[in-house]
């Protein structure tokens, strides 16, 4: 069942509370007038704001770019001294949710003509934990790896960061004792890689996904009549699709294409240097005929007095006949099939 995609909402909500996470669990909506710090916010959801959230499943930390037209000097003035964190919620009146949750990193003020004024803010999530949290830490043999995340959890928790998905680890624990020593972004890589898995940091939440599988949860179907623009297309880095503006598709989650929807193929190279990227790329970006897709790259852009309100996504193949029990021997308890990639 399809929800009807109008009117718009909209919230941009721009305070400060200490802590990057206006939001402490991500998708939970919170209207302007319980926010926790009112006297310590502003909501802007009257004024023309146009925006861009780049988010994805890799390491570095997401982003924001805001622009808010024709603010009063005082109010300019807030923002620039005073405030540090920044959500944005938006999409429809039937599917509506936060979309961004960060702290700023940069106001600037300009003027597009001699009547309309603006004020720019680039906001980042997570970034403060990426590039200043550090760990020390040892911990003995037959920990097991959930103990290591709520460690390097614990050191990052000062700048914001609270607990995301995690998934279903497995049950034994390290043969040796392990040293964790030096900044967090590091020996999370290092985790990450020994056990097979994607970490993020999604709305001051810390995130980690199976390579193999996917954040479960209800799958979203895109079609015509459910919000899909244009024709989806195979490029190199995955399958590129574009959304009305869907809160409810987020990093790590899947989505299906309905089985009307055509994939416009992509062009391989005919000439002998492309032959060995070819066979790569015909395994890395492989349509599914189930038409269900791992979301790798979630980007929302929107203006509120314009025709932009967009979600762009890439994403990439699930297959969904894996057995449960090869999903297993692939140490992803639990996961019901495999992204292909």
């Amino acid at each position: 069942m399809s929800v009807i995609q109008y009117p718009r909402k909209f919230s941009l909500i721009v305070g400060s509370t200490g802590v990057p996470n206006l939001f402490p669990q991500a998708g939970v909506t919170v209207p302007p007038q319980i926010f926790p710090l009112q006297a310590a916010a502003l909501e802007f959801s009257a004024f023309r704001v146009v925006f861009k959230v780049t988010r994805g499943d890799f390491q570095a930390p997401n982003t924001a770019d805001i622009r808010i037209y024709n603010l009063a000097d005082a109010t300019v003035n807030k923002i620039e001294n005073e405030f540090t964190d920044v959500a944005i919620q938006a999409g429809y009146e039937g599917n509506y949710g936060l979309i961004f949750n960060g702290t700023i990193k940069q106001i600037r003020k300009g003027k597009v003509d001699q009547k309309d004024s603006y004020v720019d803010i680039t906001a980042a999530d997570g970034d403060e934990a990426y590039n200043y949290s550090s760990i020390s830490l040892s911990l003995p043999a037959g920990t097991q790896p959930a103990t290591a995340v709520e460690a390097f959890i614990a050191s990052m928790a000062s700048r914001g960061i609270t607990e995301g998905y995690s998934p279903a680890f497995s049950k034994n624990g390290c043969v040796r004792g392990r040293v964790y020593y030096g900044m967090t972004r590091d020996e999370l890589r290092n985790f990450s890689l020994n056990n097979d898995c994607a970490w993020s940091i999604q709305n001051g939440q810390l995130t980690l996904i199976p390579l193999t599988s996917y954040i479960p949860g209800a799958v979203p179907v895109l079609s015509p009549t459910t919000g899909l623009i244009g024709v989806p297309e195979q490029i190199q880095n995955g399958i590129s699709m574009r959304t009305l503006l869907n809160p409810a598709i987020r990093i790590g989650t899947r989505v299906k294409l309905d089985s009307s929807v055509t994939v416009n193929r992509y062009r391989y190279g005919l000439d002998q240097l492309s032959q060995g990227s070819n066979a790569l790329l015909s395994t890395s970006i492989k349509t599914n005929a189930d038409g269900l897709y791992y979301v790798m790259i979630a980007n929302q852009s929107g203006d509120t007095r314009g025709e932009e309100w967009y979600t762009d996504l890439t994403c990439l193949s699930v297959d969904a006949t894996v057995p449960v029990s090869l999903a297993q021997q692939q140490e992803v308890a639990g996961a019901d099939s495999i992204r292909l990639y």
